[in-house]
């Protein structure tokens, strides 16, 4: 098994690609090893020192140190990743329940932009963004503001402000007008 690392704009998030399907459905982040129960794979990795995140997506898996430093932890994270594909266990554990959302905030008069809005993240902004190790989905649209909750290699990104003001704000308002700004949850 060839395993593929790709740096992201997340310098404390490395992202790997196992060359094989890792999750269907909606991507899955753990931020700490409590949270990861469901998850062999993520068990797996929060068991080696210094994983601060790890974040399933579709044909990756991203992960995030707590000291910013790949030197050592890197083989450990390749060999966790080998280890667990070559074991046959699953990514995730079979009573893994459906992620589960945050309620969406936003007024009803506004349900046509929130459409629009959620188009235009699922289109053309996810797909982008998976390419760095994250995720953002749509939270909530309030006078004028849309709310956007990061997630992956994005969750602490020092370019995330940059992805949301210059990227998303720009593209949003480029479409609809009445979009004033994004903000992330």
């Amino acid at each position: 098994m060839f395993i593929q690392t790709e740096t992201t704009p997340n310098p404390q998030t490395l992202k790997f690609l196992p060359g094989r399907a890792v999750l269907d459905g909606e991507p899955r982040d753990y931020r700490n090893a409590g949270a990861a129960h469901e998850s062999p794979l993520a068990e797996r990795l929060f068991s080696l020192p210094d994983v601060a995140g790890v974040f399933l997506g579709s044909d990756f898996v991203a992960v995030t140190t707590s000291h910013g430093e790949w030197q050592h932890l890197k083989p450990s994270v390749l060999g966790a990743i080998m280890e667990h594909y070559q074991s046959g266990a699953p990514v995730l554990a079979g009573d893994a329940a459906a992620p589960t959302e945050d309620a969406e905030f936003f007024d009803e008069a506004d349900a046509e932009t929130v459409a629009v809005v959620k188009e235009l993240i699922d289109e053309r902004v996810r797909p982008a963004v998976a390419q760095d190790g994250g995720d953002i989905t749509f939270k909530g649209f309030r006078d004028g503001i849309v709310y956007l909750s990061m997630r992956g290699a994005c969750s602490g990104c020092p370019s995330s402000t940059a992805t949301l003001r210059h990227g998303i704000q720009n593209l949003l308002r480029h479409y609809l007008p009445e979009v004033k700004e994004v903000q992330a949850l």
